[in-house]
């Protein structure tokens, strides 16, 4: 959520930056609809002040009155405040009706894109950051998609999860199994061996979590919602990390809060057809380790590139092909500020699948859960948020899969060997 401070003060960035993630113009108004709100909140708060004033200076008039036997005098004075009080109720009314307002206005805007990020209006004008050395391989005549692949060596049953649960839904069997489990461990070893304390979080969360870390209003379609218990199962185990500090002042000393967790995740991903999202490419439910940092505003975009060669580690020991893009602002998320994503690049379909985002979301999630830290000076400021998938497992094992495939069987990279105990699937 974005500062009305920063609405006020900075009009103008603040819309150049809302252009340029594409939002609607009637969506761009409420910017001025939230400063004239907090005109009257400013106003109101001032009667207020000013009323709590006059109550305190007449009710130690009260005393004294009483003291000195002026029974009258005193009683009236005591009627005098009662009025008060009673205005003062009806302006504490009037400031949390105005204040609740421009908070259900201030949700709907987005966050604004660091000046970094590029022009664009959806995937197609993301910006090539970093390309690596390793090239695609080149595989044998006849190899075979993952999907292929899996049912092959009988690694992942989409049937039997279409049986279980549904279409997105993949069971993994023996060694597919095994694999899963190994990444999860390697991943999770890595980032701990990087500084990062783990965590296991639940998997449900209340609205006021989901809300903090922007997933509402903005992605309630792609949630999945416990109506009866008003609980929504996570997209990402950055939202009940990220939440560990709602409503917490922290020490400057205390910065980098650097936190992981492996959880499932969960997304409707609605509309979602076609060969794209065939096999592993797309699914309802997957596992992921993120990699979460709470940091000093003056030092989040390093703490930024940082986590971008945390993720670029993984890939280079996994061997996997990879390059880097930098989000244009119309294909950012709503909470972002700036984002990397990373891609890998899948030989048998020919065509590069998304395995992380890392971004930098400064202000915006810690407005909304209140996650301040306590300057130099002793004053109390916000902290910058981030977060990045280190790594999603799906399109990873995709990769590995398709890539690793030889006419005798599936080569296990080095990195991965003592995690799953054997070399090669066949």
């Amino acid at each position: 959520m974005l500062e009305v401070s920063l609405l006020r003060e900075q009009r103008e960035r603040v819309l150049s930056g809302l252009r340029k993630k594409n939002i609607r113009e009637d969506q761009l108004n409420l910017v001025d609809e939230i400063i004239k709100f907090d005109d009257e909140r400013k106003s109101v708060q001032t009667g207020l002040d000013q009323i709590l004033n006059q109550i305190k200076v007449k009710s130690d008039e009260i005393g004294g009155l009483f003291k000195s036997g002026n029974m009258n005098a005193a009683n009236d004075l005591k009627n005098d405040v009662a009025a008060l009080k009673e205005q003062a109720k009806l302006l504490e009314d009037q400031l949390k009706s105005t204040k609740e307002d421009i908070e259900n206005l201030l949700i709907q805007l987005p966050n604004i894109p660091h000046n970094s990020v590029p022009e664009g209006k959806n995937a197609e004008d993301n910006e090539v950051y970093k390309v690596s050395d390793l090239v695609a391989p080149q595989l044998y005549e006849g190899a075979l998609p993952h999907w292929e692949l899996a049912e092959k060596y009988n690694l992942i049953s989409f049937k039997l999860g279409v049986t279980i649960t549904g279409s997105g839904f993949p069971l993994y069997i023996n060694k597919g199994a095994r694999l899963q489990r190994a990444l999860i461990q390697f991943f999770l070893d890595e980032a701990v061996n990087g500084g990062y304390m783990e965590y296991m979080t639940p998997l449900l969360v209340n609205k006021d979590t989901a809300k903090a870390t922007g997933q509402l209003p903005d992605k309630e379609g792609q949630m999945y919602h416990c109506e009866k218990d008003d609980l929504y199962l996570i997209p990402t185990a950055e939202v009940p990390l990220t939440n560990i500090y709602r409503d917490v002042i922290l020490q400057k000393s205390d910065f980098p809060v650097k936190m992981t967790g492996y959880t499932p995740c969960f997304r409707r991903e609605a509309g979602s057809y076609g060969s794209d999202v065939k096999g592993l490419n797309r699914l309802h439910q997957f596992d992921k380790i993120e990699i979460v940092q709470l940091q000093h505003p003056d030092t989040s975009y390093d703490s930024l590139m940082e986590m971008v060669s945390h993720v670029e580690s993984l890939l280079k020991k996994l061997k996997l092909p990879y390059r880097i893009l930098r989000l244009c602002g119309g294909d950012m998320s709503f909470a972002s500020a700036l984002t990397f994503d990373f891609e890998t690049f899948s030989a048998a379909q020919g065509r590069w699948l998304e395995v992380s985002s890392v971004s930098n979301f400064e202000t915006f999630q810690s407005n909304r859960m209140k996650l301040r830290f306590r300057d130099d000076d002793g004053k109390t400021r916000l902290a910058h948020t981030l977060n990045g998938s280190a790594l999603a497992l799906p399109r990873i094992v995709a990769t590995l899969l398709e890539n690793n495939q030889t006419e005798h069987g599936i080569k296990i990279p080095e990195a991965l060997v003592p995690y799953t105990g054997f070399e090669i699937i066949n």
